[in-house]
């Protein structure tokens, strides 16, 4: 359809003059739906073992104000509806039991350069494309939950569903990886696809795919995806066999990516230009999966080396926390302790973060909530570990958690679903399209997607905690999977403080 139509219309939901990070003129931009590559997290600061982290000090108590939460939530139900979203997302030829029913078999044709059978894994967000850096961000964070809080998983009956969650990824991983050198980190282009708003069981688009190997840079994606496939063979531990294979791919990806180290060109689309993080991401949780020493000194280099900037969140293109705190939980080391503190110290009013007025904290303007969920994340498992004061940790993120669940001054739920007032009109295609509806009179439509798209979280609100439920605003409604990881493991945290204590 015309993309012209589709740029005015973000014109009014959005009301900007540009959608790109530097000067360039909306309609000098290829894409017509969605929006342009958006930017890695900037680099943190350089954090020397012995400093304050910028003016961030460890409070006490007393010192620390954040908005408390009283409210209840059904966090099994949060955690179903999260799961039931990641069926919405899958790729590929569905079974039977798929309960998103509105979701058909699709990409089926999805190949590499030889022919290779690429079918599977997950669709990224309200697109199709299967980006394979935040797939393999989304799984080790699953999986890092399905491992802490698997108890919690067992009590509510979702312990297959959460193996099934991660295993759809995983699978997809083991037939991208085609030999010991070769992986195919991504099928689908970011700017051919988004020419189209059609849902993913019509379209028609080239959907080429691209690759790393021993002469192609890929540190990042090889890194990510070795952690996530080490992590999951834990996940996996009673399936020997399917456990074995796992961590097999994982240590040869470990090898490719630590080899090539640069980051790889992902086509504009989730690139960063440092891998250091990912690679000692990938060495720590080989060294959980196996217990070798020699995972973990390699760790502790790369770390040192590549991976000790001031995190800036937890997110796809940010593991720096993540490896800070499971080389506490390996070495107990004090340096690990300080630097996880600080990190969600750094989140409290008056740290490194804005608040909004109803004192959700604000990270950034696109997409908040996946970066506040996971500081949530890390904070649960961090007082999980010893290393909070009180119950401080966990009163912070109950608060945070709640405001995306209703818990806010215009009860408002951002997860698709949940609660009496939630998103009805999330930027995403195959969710707002039906036989008959599609591209720009399924995008500009003013009524609710026709297809419940339950579980998603959206970006979120700006930082006035004004919402805008509108199609065509990719910054505060657009869904993606590495958005629900955090959030659903820290939910299964607080369900599990809530339920066991630590």
């Amino acid at each position: 359809m015309n993309s012209i139509l589709a740029i005015l219309f973000l014109f009014l939901v959005i009301g900007v003059e540009k959608i790109a990070a530097d000067d360039t003129e909306v309609s000098d931009l290829p894409w017509g739906y969605d929006a342009p590559p958006m930017p890695p997290p900037p680099t943190g600061d350089e954090d020397t073992d012995n400093d304050e982290d910028n003016g961030v000090k460890e409070r006490s108590t007393d010192e620390i104000k954040f908005r408390r939460s009283t409210a209840t939530y059904d966090y099994a139900l949060v955690l179903e509806l999260s799961m039931d979203f990641y069926e919405a997302q899958r790729s590929g030829p569905l079974p039977a039991e798929n309960r998103v029913t509105w979701r058909g078999d699709s990409a089926l044709d999805d190949m590499g350069f030889n022919y290779e059978d690429l079918t599977g894994g997950y669709y990224d967000a309200g697109d199709h494309v299967k980006f394979g850096l935040p797939m393999a961000f989304t799984t080790t964070t699953l999986a890092w939950g399905a491992i802490r809080y698997k108890s919690i998983y067992e009590a509510n009956g979702q312990l297959e569903k959460i193996r099934e969650t991660i295993k759809w990824a995983t699978d997809y991983f083991i037939k991208a990886h085609v030999s010991k050198n070769e992986f195919y980190s991504q099928v689908g282009d970011g700017a051919i696809d988004h020419q189209y708003w059609v849902p993913p069981e019509t379209m028609t688009m080239d959907r080429p795919p691209r690759m790393i190997d021993e002469n192609t840079a890929g540190g990042d994606i090889a890194g990510e995806t070795a952690a996530a496939l080490a992590a999951a063979s834990i996940v996996f531990v009673h399936d020997p066999s399917y456990s074995d294979l796992l961590l097999s791919h994982a240590v040869d990806l470990f090898l490719l990516g630590n080899s090539t180290r640069g980051c790889h060109d992902n086509g504009g689309y989730y690139s960063q230009t440092k891998c250091g993080d990912e690679l000692a991401w990938a060495a720590v949780w080989l060294y959980k999966a196996t217990n070798n020493t020699l995972y973990l000194t390699e760790a502790e280099s790369l770390y040192y080396d590549f991976a000790r900037p001031r995190p800036w969140a937890y997110a796809w293109a940010e593991k720096n926390v993540g490896v800070q705190l499971l080389l506490n939980e390996f070495t107990g080391g004090a340096i690990y302790q300080k630097k996880v503190k600080k990190f969600v110290d750094g989140w409290f009013e008056g740290g490194n973060i804005p608040y909004t007025p109803d004192k959700l904290a604000f990270r950034d303007a696109w997409g908040p909530l996946r970066y506040n969920a996971g500081t949530c994340m890390i904070a649960l498992m961090a007082a999980q570990d010893g290393l909070g004061v009180g119950t401080t940790y966990e009163d912070w993120a109950r608060g945070q958690l709640h405001y995306m669940l209703g818990d806010n001054s215009a009860n408002q739920s951002f997860v698709v679903g949940f609660g009496e007032k939630y998103p009805v009109r999330p930027h995403h295609r195959a969710s707002s399209c039906t036989e008959g509806l599609d591209n720009n009179a399924a995008l500009t439509s003013p009524d609710p997607n026709p297809n419940l798209l339950r579980g998603a979280l959206v970006g979120g609100p700006n930082n006035l905690d004004v919402y805008n439920d509108n199609r065509g605003d990719y910054v505060s409604n657009e869904v993606a999977c590495d958005y629900n990881a955090a959030f659903q493991t820290a939910i299964a945290a607080l369900q599990y403080y809530d339920t066991y204590g630590w």
